[in-house]
C-alpha cells in the first residue's frame, strides 16, 4: 500500500490554506461589490455558517479515514480543519453581529435568550471558542489528561450546530437532513460496536 508522506501532508495542508482563504476574500469581495443579490448579509451569513458546518464535518472525517485507509499522517490535517472551522464560525457569527443586528449588542442579548437556534448557535461557537484556543501544544501540556477530555466536547458541539441549521431552516428543506445523518455516521463511528466492524 502506498503511505501518504510527510511532504504530501504539506501539500494537503498549503491546499487547505489557499481554498479557504481564496472562498474568504472571494465572497467578501462579492459582498462588498453588490454581487451577492438582493439580500447579501443572508447570502454572506448563510454561506459563512455552511463553511463552518462543511469544515466541522471534515475535521471529524479525518480520524475515521486515516484508520480505516491506514494512513496515520492524515490525523496531521485534523487541527487544521478544525481551526478553519472555528474560523468560518467566527465569521458566520461576526457577519450576523455586524451586519444583520449593526452591533446591537441588546438585541444580540435578547435574541440569545429568546431564539432557540441562537441559543445553540451560541452555545455551539463557545464550545469551538474553547478548542481553538486550546489547539496548541503549550494547552496540552498544560492541561494533560485534561486536554482530551476538553477536546471531546466537539461531540456535543457538532449536534449543536446541526441542531443550530435545521432550525435556522424556516421551511421544510432537505439539505439539513443530509446534513444531520452524515452527522450521525461520523460519531457513530466513534462507537466502538462501529469501530470493531470498519478498523478490525
Amino acid at each position: 500500500m502506498i503511505r501518504i508522506s510527510a511532504k504530501q501532508i504539506t501539500l494537503f495542508k498549503t491546499l487547505i490554506h489557499g481554498l479557504n482563504l481564496g472562498f474568504i476574500l472571494t465572497w467578501y469581495y462579492w459582498a462588498f461589490t453588490d454581487q451577492l443579490g438582493a439580500d447579501p448579509v443572508k447570502t454572506i451569513i448563510h454561506f459563512t455558517g455552511m463553511g463552518a458546518l462543511n469544515l466541522l464535518l471534515l475535521t471529524l472525517l479525518v480520524s475515521p479515514a486515516a484508520r480505516y485507509l491506514k494512513q496515520a499522517q492524515l490525523v496531521k490535517l485534523r487541527r487544521l480543519f478544525g481551526l478553519y472551522c472555528f474560523t468560518w464560525a467566527l465569521l458566520h457569527v461576526s457577519n450576523y453581529i455586524v451586519f444583520d443586528l449593526q452591533m446591537a449588542f441588546d438585541t444580540l442579548l435578547q435574541d440569545i435568550i429568546k431564539r432557540p437556534y441562537i441559543t445553540v448557535g451560541f452555545a455551539a461557537f463557545i464550545a469551538l471558542l474553547a478548542l481553538a484556543i486550546t489547539s496548541n501544544q503549550f494547552s496540552q501540556k498544560k492541561l494533560n489528561k485534561r486536554w482530551h477530555s476538553l477536546h471531546k466536547i466537539i461531540y456535543p458541539a457538532s449536534l449543536l450546530i446541526a441542531l443550530h441549521f435545521i432550525w435556522s431552516v424556516k421551511a421544510l428543506d432537505l439539505e439539513p437532513v443530509i446534513y444531520w445523518l452524515l452527522l450521525l455516521v461520523l460519531l457513530a463511528t466513534r462507537t466502538r460496536f462501529v469501530q470493531r466492524r470498519l478498523f478490525t
